[in-house]
């Protein structure tokens, strides 16, 4: 490091230039990036998605839709209400060159009372939908005789996209003004506390800047906009803090040059280990397919190697540059000794009864964590937008008045090897309709069988060969059959959420059949995504808990040390778990009854163990320095957490409140993660970090240095052989 420092030194003026030429560029594309973002990033390759395509492609099924729900306002006839609803839906079709569109009628249940609904088909999503929507809309504004309110995926979409720009805004005017008083509370001058959020600013704009080229390789999800402002300011703030403070200390007795040479040496190395865990903890989301992991875990290790890079680089310069100066205009007189002083103090305390505190501890963690066992996972869908947006109350409505809500849709499309109208494959068909009828899950199949009201095969292609009915059934057979590809649809007896839906899907893709079978329809959908995740992720958990354990391990030169972090952090990070279930699914302190978002669990751990560890590597770096001096474990560990433990809490209070003022947003996934993160991060920094750290270090002893002290032994025996 010590070469490292004296290039960043030399270089500050260089790198402060072309710091200002990447804020300058990548901030322009950083503007563009809500531009490009879309949809909720739960999508994967698999069976689901290529039959929705086939479905597309052979059965002209639409690519997108949009959902019209009227409501018939006093004094207007049913009659008069379906004849405007006809007249509006042939317009929207016009309007927005649709393929087609559903009119309800009461033949076809799509009207109950003085409500109806329409659908709106397109084939083909070109990117032209939002322009498609405003027409509609402008055409919805005109109506007098019935309300009109627009939804469905594409709609719904938008409005995520809206509300997470919305949410981001909310919680930077709450967060970044509370942050900026604890840093005034921390360094007690404007100059010193500015830095930081300036430095978290201009990382997050260079990552979205970044990101922005990411769009033509891969779909980014909306919540990326979320993610990379929660990290890159909670992660630049904190290694500001670190660097800022230690640079303070040294600048009392040593030049500037000397004490930004000594910042990089000591706390930049922190730094550099702890954004290496962070990094890694993020990269475990890698091995999960789906586009919503792949996102984050992309941007957020982005934002984490430009944090790591501007906290090296352009914060370095800019100290170099102020020297001094850091210390102008102070507005509040901050006592270092007496801070030191009362930490050094509760850590003697703390220490004096290591059995006791340890026991009170993991009692707390223990308690906390009981509710984890009723955790419900749940895909996010509209609920989690806000009630406040059209779109979610119109999707409400429509699924209140029309859906059965204890029924799933699956859909079979059977492929075979020569033309289904063919005698084999045909006869197989109607076997394979026959079997799913007995299944004791089915409810309804709607297939061939059923739209022509025939019991076999034979009767089937006795009508077809009749030229007269064969002409009569043709729209029938088409909507059914296409060349070699045949469509059934299975209604189940269970809502479309449920294991059994999923256990259902999972039967028939592995069940044994002459044809190619494709499964499609939301349980599909939740089946391969559910599957995906509880498949992969413990892959990611072995990686990040590993290579953690490695990296700590040489960073510290101890075997127990690590253990012992890797083990409180899953200690906290499950209770954190369980208070989020006790908080939002159990609905207490006023916040709405939801499921747990099935992302969160995965991007709590991935986010909060490397964020965690970042503090353990702050705080077990200094307790490593001090005891090389003084070769006392005791010593090591009060002086330790009595010189780092104000600035440790401090970053702490900052990434609290930046990532828990997301508390206050609208969408649900993002109050979850914002939460989440708050809760764990405030566990780590009082019950772990204040209690269990210095009793357990208290407990184990010199042990906790076991690969260190062996190492130095040796170093000393060599130098007694020597003399």
């Amino acid at each position: 490091m010590n070469k490292v420092a004296n290039a960043l030194y030399a270089g500050r003026k260089i790198l402060l230039i072309l710091w200002i030429i990447l804020i300058v560029g990548f901030g322009f594309y950083a503007a563009k990036l809500p531009s490009v973002l879309g949809g909720n990033g739960f999508e994967m390759k698999g069976m689901y998605k290529d039959t929705e395509q086939l479905l597309v492609n052979k059965f002209d099924v639409s690519e997108a839709q949009i959902i019209v729900l009227f409501e018939k306002k006093d004094g207007v006839s049913a009659s008069k209400f379906q004849q405007t609803i006809a007249q509006y839906m042939q317009k929207a079709k016009d309007k927005s060159d649709a393929s087609k569109v559903d009119i309800p009628t009461a033949s076809n249940k799509m009207i109950k009372g003085s409500t109806a609904y329409g659908i709106i088909h397109f084939t083909h999503d070109d990117g032209t939908m939002d322009k498609r929507v405003e027409k509609i809309r402008t055409l919805s504004a005109e109506e007098k005789e019935m309300s009109v309110k627009l939804t469905g995926g594409p709609i719904i979409e938008k409005d995520m996209n809206t509300a997470s720009q919305a949410d981001l805004a909310k919680a930077e005017a709450i967060g970044i003004p509370v942050a900026l008083v604890v840093l005034l509370l921390a360094f007690g001058g404007v100059v010193a506390a500015a830095i930081p959020l300036m430095i978290g600013i201009v990382t997050v704009v260079t990552t979205m800047g970044v990101v922005y080229f990411f769009h033509p390789y891969t779909e980014l999800s909306i919540f990326i906009l979320n993610v990379i402002p929660m990290i890159g300011l909670a992660l630049s703030i904190d290694f500001a803090l670190l660097f800022i403070n230690r640079f303070k200390e040294e600048i009392q007795t040593k030049s500037v040059e000397q004490a930004i040479k000594i910042t990089i040496q000591t706390a930049g190395r922190s730094v550099i280990f702890s954004g290496l865990c962070v990094f890694i903890g993020l990269a475990g989301m890698l091995f999960i397919q789906v586009d919503i992991f792949q996102n984050v875990a992309l941007g957020g290790m982005a934002v984490v190697f430009i944090a790591v890079f501007s906290a090296l680089t352009l914060l370095p310069s800019i100290l170099a540059i102020l020297g001094t100066r850091i210390n102008r205009l102070r507005i509040l007189k901050v006592s270092e000794q007496g801070g030191q002083s009362r930490w050094r103090s509760f850590a003697t305390f703390v220490m004096k009864k290591p059995v006791t505190m340890t026991i009170v501890s993991l009692i707390i963690l223990l308690v906390a964590l009981i509710p984890v066992r009723d955790m419900h996972l749940e895909i996010p869908s509209s609920e989690a937008l806000p009630t406040k947006y059209e779109s979610r109350q119109a999707f409400d409505t429509y699924n209140d008045t029309f859906i059965n809500k204890n029924t799933a849709d699956v859909y079979f499309a059977l492929e075979a090897k020569q033309d289904m109208l063919n005698e084999k494959p045909l006869t197989n068909a109607f076997t394979f309709i026959k079997q799913l009828k007995e299944d004791s899950l089915v409810k309804q199949v709607d297939s061939i069988s059923t739209a022509l009201n025939v019991k076999s095969s034979d009767q089937l292609q006795a009508m077809l060969e009749n030229p007269q009915i064969s002409a009569q059934t043709k729209p029938a057979v088409d909507s059914f059959i296409n060349g070699h590809y045949m469509l059934i649809k299975a209604t189940l007896d269970t809502d479309q959420n449920s294991d059994e839906a999923k256990d259902f899907v999972r039967k028939w893709k592995d069940k044994r059949s002459p044809f190619t079978v494709h499964i499609g329809g939301y349980p599909k959908f939740e089946q391969e995504i559910f599957d995906e995740i509880y498949e992969k992720a413990p892959y990611g958990l072995a990686l990040v808990l590993f290579s953690t354990y490695v990296i700590l391990m040489i960073a510290f030169r101890s075997v127990l040390i690590p253990l012992k972090a890797i083990i409180m952090n899953i200690l906290s990070l499950t209770a954190t778990f369980g208070l989020l279930v006790w908080l939002f699914q159990n609905g207490h302190l006023g916040l709405t009854q939801s499921n747990i978002a099935l992302v969160l669990p995965v991007f709590v751990f991935g986010l909060v163990f490397g964020l965690s560890m970042d503090y353990e590597v702050f705080l077990i770096s200094r307790i490593h320095e001090v005891y090389h001096q003084t070769h006392d474990n005791n010593v090591a560990t009060v002086e330790g957490l009595a010189s780092t433990s104000k600035i440790i809490t401090s970053a702490a209070l900052i990434m609290i409140v930046i990532t828990g003022a997301f508390a206050f947003t609208d969408v649900t996934p993002v109050k979850q993660m914002g939460v989440g993160i708050a809760l764990a991060i405030f566990i780590d920094a009082t019950i772990v970090r204040m209690l269990l750290v210095p009793s357990l270090m208290k407990l184990l002893g010199d042990a906790n240095w076991w690969f260190f002290t062996k190492k130095r032994d040796k170093s000393s025996s060599n130098e007694q052989l020597k003399s």
